[in-house]
């Protein structure tokens, strides 16, 4: 990740500062201002920045009430502070430090100083984020792993909940994929995997949708929001988009194979969470199964589906 898409907030009510720190950093990342401790509260959350600059003295809510409300709120607890301050007692820069600070610096500040501190956070930052994006993603497919599924099913189910909102799966197995590991190898294998998971992208288009590598030669999709019928036209257009393709690598292009899909969808109820979210990724497999047993290259729902909207 390159700095320009980096942002910084500075919450300061010196304007002077506010100018110089800009002109300092906005060459190398994107800089937004809060002029009071409420703004850059509600700038925190809405903006989700990289790293926050921020000001001990402003006249509302100050600096220290500013990052103790900052780390007591989830989507904002992980965000850097840097403090920029005037005031030097050693017991005041001990207070932003036990308060969750991530660094210091005294006015009158110097111009490489600040760049520094700043590269040294959003250095952290971008190294996190990449680890994370690591731990998420199937390093075969490039597609979200099992446990990052999981995650995003807790929190799609949530909100469809609250919503009281259809949410929507489907569970895919490549037919009879143990022969091309047989005939052709698995480096071979692997490439089919690879063209599958690009396929399925094709159809699967909106930001919230999620493909993962569910295990092996199958893949799960997260459909929040989608009714059964959408989810059964999303299931199709994969299905219709992998059978009319090669997906052998390079110089094996009469590889072709089909897809088996399982489909589930439900409006889920405000009790026993658990217990339902593992009926219905249990019922898409059940779905799944019926597609391979009777003939692959199809798309199944199970009987009780019908009753969801």
């Amino acid at each position: 990740m390159t700095n320009h898409q980096n942002k910084i907030l500075i919450a300061d009510d010196d304007v002077i500062s506010i100018a110089i720190l800009t002109d300092i950093l906005s060459p190398l990342y994107t800089i937004h201002v809060a002029k009071n401790g409420a703004d850059a509260l509600k700038f925190a959350k809405q903006l989700q920045p990289d790293v926050i600059i921020l000001d001990v003295v402003m006249p509302d809510v100050n600096g220290f009430q500013v990052i103790r409300l900052l780390k007591e709120a989830e989507d904002t607890k992980d965000i850097p502070v840097i403090f920029i301050t005037s005031m030097t007692l050693p017991q005041e820069e001990e207070k932003g430090f036990v308060l969750g600070a991530a660094d210091y610096i005294h006015k009158p500040f110097s111009k490489s100083l600040i760049k520094l501190r700043v590269r040294n956070q959003v250095q952290i930052v971008n190294q996190m984020r990449l680890i994370q994006q690591y731990s998420m993603t199937d390093a075969l497919t490039n597609t979200a792993n099992r446990r990052h599924f999981n995650s995003c099913l807790s929190k799609e189910w949530q909100r469809s909940m609250r919503d009281s909102a259809p949410i929507s799966i489907l569970i895919m197995d490549i037919d009879d994929f143990k022969a091309i590991n047989d005939k052709y190898g698995h480096l071979t294998g692997d490439a089919v995997l690879q063209n599958i998971a690009q396929k399925i992208k094709l159809c699967v288009k909106r930001p919230m949708d999620l493909i993962a590598r569910w295990g092996g030669e199958e893949f799960a999709t997260l459909l929040p929001g989608t009714t059964l019928n959408g989810a059964i036209l999303v299931a199709e257009d994969i299905l219709k988009t992998v059978r009319e393709a090669a997906s052998g690598p390079d110089g094996l292009s009469d590889i072709r194979v089909t897809l088996s899909i399982g489909v589930n969808t439900i409006v889920p109820a405000k009790e026993s969470q658990e217990a339902q979210v593992f009926d219905f990724i249990h019922m898409a497999d059940n779905a799944l199964y019926k597609a391979k047993k009777t003939g692959k290259n199809k798309v199944c729902i199970s009987e009780d589906l019908m009753k969801v909207p």
